[in-house]
């Protein structure tokens, strides 16, 4: 079975519902496996818990 993880800043539902179709329906053919059998783990993480470059996600959101 596989298992998806994804990790992102937040997300409105209707593209993480979109996302999820996507990713499996990409795991469906190419593994040849059932979409049920496809797990898709989404970790979001706030902008002010993450940093890029040594500079806060929430912090470059401004400039």
């Amino acid at each position: 079975m596989p298992i998806v993880t994804i990790q992102q800043g937040p997300r409105d539902v209707e593209l993480k519902r979109d996302l999820v179709t996507r990713i499996t329906d990409a795991f469906v053919d190419a593994l040849k496996v059932p979409a049920e059998s496809v797990q898709v783990w989404i970790q979001e993480t706030p902008a002010d818990s993450w940093a890029v470059g040594g500079t806060l996600t929430a912090d470059r959101q401004k400039g």
